[in-house]
């Protein structure tokens, strides 16, 4: 397990302003370990698929010691890490002042508590879990190796979907048992979505297509059901931030309307709590404004505009908002599906042009430079492609950012460049802020309407998808 000794920006702020209310102040949790005197523990903490060290002590000759502070901790599940990485979680919660004992040897198989019920369920939990897990493992690498269809694969199938029944009821029972805990909330949100059998018009055309369809929607919308986002000890713990992970990349279509129209459902669901919402807020912006999918940038500029730009994030400061509003007015113009800004400007020619003269079926706007050392492989490339498809709907717009005419002159000279070359070194097209041209070679491509389609595109994919979207078109 690999474990962080500090923070992103991000996760940083997310937990500047979160507290926990009790009857007790601070926290002391004292830990006894057998046959282990003079070892480093660290006091660590989940927040979604990552680890963070809180706290850290050495053993006494006894093998005691004792992590306390005078402010509460936040709920979660929080571990011990011992030497060579040995680590168990235990709960932290309302309970804050509890002792731990465990060997050396075998943390989590003698694991207990002293002040601290959850925990002690907890650990019940845990051991039922592992079991449950480990029989389901067993039948499903049987099932595995089994001839499709015959006897024994039917049987074994059969059992695992019984052993599969056994452990939502086993976190039924759990979630309700504990109900109002944040064990129960843990339990609870793991239980997976019931897709009840939906019902098809008769006489529907391709009705198991359309019963597939129905079912998908039901499943994406009835995700989060058994999510309790009014409980911020969800933060703290590896169960949250998987399902978001899950959601959002194996559930959600990769578009940015789909994206956007289940992350306003998430922001709302989540407005419930206001340390639950700061996170789902910030897990979002930094999912998509990291991801390398054409068209996400639509997203960051939605989120932002939701959250960060309209006075809901009091946990960024100033001067990370002011940078957010200057990065998202150089996205803004140049998302896709935007019909894209006009560049009138000079050209090699020697009389200027418009971008919107072109009455191509394909547009491709290329920003170059010279002695750009990508630009050198680049451009032979998407020369040879325009030369052999300029006849059959397609034009290149080419933009050089550089400021020296005699060098772009010499190349369009030496390589041949018969596209539209455009000029325009002092910029007066804001052809850089417009379409947020921070390096070179930058490639767009637009339709016939001059609507943006593709960007920042390698060369390479220009082909496959012009073709792509042509078929798509004709559909």
């Amino acid at each position: 397990m690999k474990i962080r000794h500090s923070l992103s920006i991000f996760a940083f702020i997310l937990f500047a302003f979160s507290s926990v209310s009790g009857a007790q102040t601070g926290h002391s949790i004292s830990v006894a370990v057998k046959d282990a005197p003079g070892i480093r523990l660290r006091l660590a903490y989940h927040v979604g698929n990552q680890q963070y060290i809180r706290d850290s002590l050495v053993t006494d000759q006894g093998g005691k010691g004792r992590f306390f502070g005078s402010e509460r901790l936040p709920a979660g599940v929080y571990l011990i890490v011992l030497p060579e990485n040995k680590f168990f979680e235990f709960l932290v919660d309302e309970d804050q002042y509890f002792d731990i004992r465990f060997s050396n040897s075998d943390p989590a198989g003698t694991l207990s508590f002293t002040g601290s019920e959850e925990n002690s369920r907890f650990v019940s939990y845990q051991k039922k879990w592992k079991l449950l897990q480990d029989d389901a493992m067993k039948l499903a690498g049987r099932l595995n190796g089994l001839q499709p269809g015959g006897q024994e694969a039917v049987e074994t199938r059969k059992a695992l979907t019984e052993q599969e029944n056994k452990m939502k009821q086993f976190l039924r029972e759990t979630a309700e048992v504990n109900r109002g805990s944040l064990l129960g909330a843990i339990a609870r949100s793991m239980i997976p979505v019931e897709t009840p059998q939906t019902a098809v018009p008769p006489g529907t055309h391709n009705p198991d297509s359309l019963s597939r369809l129905l079912s998908y929607i039901y499943y994406k919308n009835h995700f989060f059901d058994n999510t309790d986002f009014t409980e911020p000890g969800l933060i703290r713990s590896p169960v949250l931030g998987g399902k978001l992970e899950q959601f959002f990349r194996q559930v959600v279509i990769q578009m940015p309307d789909s994206i956007i129209r289940e992350a306003d459902k998430l922001l709302e669901m989540s407005a419930v709590n206001n340390d639950m919402f700061q996170y789902v807020a910030v897990w979002l912006m930094n999912k998509y404004a990291s991801s390398e999918i054409m068209g996400h940038d639509g997203v960051v500029v939605h989120l932002a505009d939701r959250v960060y730009l309209a006075g809901k994030a009091p946990w960024a400061s100033e001067e990370y908002i002011s940078d957010l509003g200057k990065r998202i007015e150089r996205l803004r113009p140049n998302l896709i599906g935007n019909k894209a800004p006009e560049l009138l400007m000079g050209s090699f020619a020697g009389h200027h042009v418009s971008l919107y003269d072109s009455e191509a079926e394909f547009t491709i706007i290329y920003f170059w430079e010279p002695d750009c050392g990508h630009c050198k492989v680049t451009t032979p490339k998407l020369k040879d492609y325009y030369e052999k498809n300029k006849s059959s709907g397609i034009e290149v717009f080419a933009v050089c950012t550089h400021h020296d005419r005699e060098k772009w002159e010499n190349y369009i000279v030496d390589n041949g460049l018969s596209w539209v070359n455009g000029w325009d070194p002092q910029r007066m097209s804001r052809f850089d802020f417009l379409y947020n041209v921070d390096s070179t070679p930058l490639i767009y491509i637009l339709d016939r309407n001059k609507k943006i389609i593709a960007k920042r595109l390698a060369v390479e994919d220009i082909p496959s998808f012009i073709d792509s979207y042509r078929k798509y078109q004709a559909q």
